[in-house]
């Protein structure tokens, strides 16, 4: 019988466990869909401000601003943006690895490599594998604004600036369902320049510039830059949810059916204590 109360034992933690699991599905899924709306808000945001930029930048070809001026890659910047917290699938997996895997190539072509992290996951790995972390953020939660993000933008783009690096990119998790997140690797620095999708054949127009153009370019590329990151964090946590939703959802499910599967044992073990002490007991009689 001490078989069966084993197996009793195990089925009482596994379904205290499922309990757990089902409740972290449930939270995860409310934030998910808060996490959806905050990142459908910040849309509208990023497209006009990239609506903006190919006007200007088309209007003044003249003045090469240095974002997005080109220039020989001889030390190259990330910027990778995972999650603070884990149990979410293999979403922080498959940024981490992306990341890893550029900078072994690029150290082999003899690239000089540095590296910012936002989220407690890729802090974490990077600090493990000895990268050379110029800037880290931890602990955004899940309403991140964009001034708890400026210092992390503001080293790498004072370093693109600076001339420490000559090319920017942006690793992150890119929302395309509810049960698919893509690992993306994006270009931040040198910005390429958006094309022009409402010019009008033989017409030609400009915005009036106060105090002048350069100033105003300058600040537009700077909130630019600001607005491709802080879209991606804001998919990413949305990413983040709907990974764990699916994840407990998964965890709830084999728990269910482990439950199953050690009930079916405990009454097999249950039934062959029963059948061995008839058969003691019949033994016992028969001797007597």
């Amino acid at each position: 019988m001490a078989k069966a109360k084993e197996i009793n034992a195990q089925i009482k933690s596994v379904k205290n466990t499922r309990k757990i699991t089902k409740a972290m599905e449930m939270v995860a899924a409310s934030k998910m869909r808060r996490a959806q709306e905050r990142m459908a808000a910040s849309r509208p945001y990023a497209d006009k401000i990239r609506e903006v930029l190919a006007h200007v930048a088309q209007a003044h070809p003249e003045y090469q601003h240095p974002f997005l001026a080109e220039r020989p890659r001889k030390r190259v910047g990330f910027l990778l943006v995972s999650s603070d917290r884990g149990l979410c699938g293999a979403l922080n997996v498959n940024v981490l690895r992306i990341v890893v895997q550029q900078m072994h190539d690029l150290q082999s072509q003899g690239v000089e490599v540095q590296v910012a992290a936002i989220g407690n996951k890729g802090v974490g790995f990077l600090r493990r594998h000895g990268a050379h972390l110029s800037a880290e953020l931890t602990g955004i939660g899940d309403r991140p604004g964009l001034a708890d993000m400026v210092g992390p933008i503001r080293v790498m783009t004072d370093a693109y600036r600076n001339g420490e690096i000559d090319a920017l990119y942006l690793i992150s998790s890119r929302f395309i369902n509810t049960m698919l997140q893509r690992a993306t690797l994006e270009q931040v620095l040198p910005v390429k320049k958006p094309e022009e999708k409402t010019v009008v054949t033989g017409e030609r127009w400009d915005y009036i510039y106060e105090p002048e153009a350069r100033p105003v370019l300058d600040h537009l590329l700077q909130r630019y830059v600001e607005s491709v990151i802080y879209q991606a964090v804001v998919e990413h946590l949305a990413c983040e949810q709907s990974a764990r939703m699916v994840a407990m959802k998964n965890a709830s499910d084999n728990a269910k059916r482990l439950v199953g599967e050690l009930q079916l044992a405990y009454n097999k073990a249950r039934q062959a204590a029963i059948t061995q002490e008839i058969a003691e007991i019949s033994a016992g009689a028969a001797a007597v």
